[in-house]
């Protein structure tokens, strides 16, 4: 898939011209990306979008089209537009891997080069990243929520256009989800693909059972039946079990029914009781209809038996209190390898500058402790080593005993070029998995979940005070 480079806000472009102009497009820079608060009023997010990020920067080329276009709007010269013809991104970029637990207010993605190339893949990145961080972070805790059951992404009719469906479907499978209902998802990111059929199959058919049996004749080895259209336990379940029965006669199985209205949490307790008692335990229970991490926590609370859950409105608009956008920013930390930083006087926003490692402190066993924000060039903390937290100086702690800091990234991209192959969607799908279940206890709690420690160094605390205090004395002297 090919990236516009016009994917941008305009005053990036407007900069690129007059970095341009001033002598500045080639000067050295870094720009770190993150987000302040964690999504979902939740404990964690999980970083997603990576490799579709750097197919764009891989691939960002100006088209004539584009430059005839931008040459039109009467605002770049003629000297602007040739350079623009010769962009490439020739840039670094340190990342953690997809499907890797993350948190706020510490680096996601350093991207360094001149200050043109970095300066103009602002917007882009943060599109990709931001939209796919949060529905792999609603995914995942969908997934938590349905406590081993499978989660199928359902909301390609609900999406933010054909664009956001895509993006929607590959970043759930990030999360956790097993497979889409989107057919051009599937294929271009080779996920299963998963589905049923609509009410209007059975309401377009003389009667439930005749519809039923119909579909199942077409699809014998795959039939999952949608049973609510007229009356789920009077005639919609009591109809797949005729149907089930045919199927089993003929050397098939009924694999599911479909429950998309109703209390599903009674409906699918009396239909697990009605297959059972007829003899098929095996066929499977798929429930739909606005479901999210939360309604799927009080089915399972209930008692509910559902096999499979289809998600849809609510995981690819990302919907629920703390979501809808992810609120990644794209901050300068470093100008010629000197440290840069937005001042402010609310400490909480004052970015981190300079360049970083991000390291992930766990224990014996590899469970995460803290995350540690440290300077590129500083020795590595070690245990007993005092780290502060960036939103309040004055709380501090000792990096305890028996404990190892690890890079929590890597360089995913060289002189604009990958360092690595792509990875599958089902490698990331793991790590997510296997990173959440070594989280502190209570943080992927949906209501008040523990707080994970985002610590900084004491020499990149320092280095952060010392240059508000020379800011704050120049603007004194002004």
């Amino acid at each position: 898939m090919r990236y516009s480079p016009l994917i941008t806000d305009l005053y990036e472009l407007t900069m690129l011209a007059g970095y341009c102009r001033e002598g500045m497009a080639t000067r050295q820079a870094a720009f770190d990306l993150y987000f302040r608060t964690n999504p979902f009023e939740g404990g964690y997010a999980v970083f997603a979008g990576l490799e579709p990020a750097l197919d764009a920067l891989a691939g960002l080329r100006f088209a004539e089209d584009e430059l005839a276009y931008l040459a039109g709007l009467g605002l770049f010269d003629a000297d602007f537009i040739t350079f623009l013809r010769g962009f490439r991104f020739r840039g670094t970029v340190v990342a953690p891997a997809e499907g890797t637990v993350v948190f706020a207010n510490e680096p996601l993605c350093t991207v360094s080069g001149t200050l043109a190339e970095t300066q103009l893949v602002e917007t882009l990145l943060l599109n990709i990243i931001n939209f796919q961080t949060l529905v792999a972070t609603k995914a995942a805790r969908v997934c938590h929520a349905a406590a081993g059951a499978e989660v199928i992404e359902f909301g390609l009719r609900r999406a933010q256009g054909p664009d956001g469906g895509l993006s929607a479907a590959r970043a759930a499978c990030v999360g956790g989800a097993t497979g889409t209902s989107n057919v051009l998802a599937g294929m271009r990111f080779d996920l299963p693909v998963r589905g049923t059929h609509a009410h209007s199959w059975v309401q377009a058919c003389p009667n439930e059972l005749t519809a039923f049996m119909a579909y199942a004749d077409a699809f014998p080895d795959s039939t999952v039946l949608l049973v609510d259209t007229y009356d789920t336990l009077k005639s919609g379940v009591p109809n797949a079990i005729i149907v089930a029965l045919r199927l089993r006669q003929r050397g098939h199985e009924l694999r599911g029914i479909r429950l998309d209205s109703g209390d599903l949490a009674y409906l699918s307790r009396e239909a697990r009781r009605m297959l059972d008692e007829a003899g098929f335990p095996e066929v499977r229970i798929l429930a739909s209809n606005e479901l999210d991490e939360q309604v799927i926590d009080s089915i399972r609370d209930e008692g509910g038996r559902v096999d499979i859950y289809g998600v849809g409105t609510r995981l690819v608009t990302a919907s629920g209190a703390g979501g809808v956008a992810l609120g990644g920013v794209y901050k300068l930390v470093a100008i010629d390898h000197e440290p840069k930083m937005k001042v402010t006087s609310d400490i909480a926003k004052a970015t981190l500058p300079g360049e970083k490692r991000v390291l992930r402190v766990q224990d014996a066993d590899g469970h995460f402790i803290q995350d540690v924000v440290c300077l590129a060039e500083e020795n590595t903390p070690a245990p007993g080593d005092t780290v502060f937290d960036p939103t309040n100086p004055l709380r501090h702690t000792d990096l305890r005993e028996g404990t190892e800091p690890v890079d929590l990234r890597t360089k995913v991209m060289a002189d604009g070029r990958r360092t690595r192959p792509a990875e599958s969607l089902t490698d990331m799908a793991a790590r997510c998995r296997e990173q959440l279940e070594l989280l502190p206890a209570g943080t992927r709690r949906f209501v008040n979940p523990h707080r994970y420690k985002v610590s900084i160094s004491e020499r990149l605390k320092d280095l952060r005070g010392e240059m508000m205090n020379a800011a704050h004395i120049g603007r004194r002297r002004l």
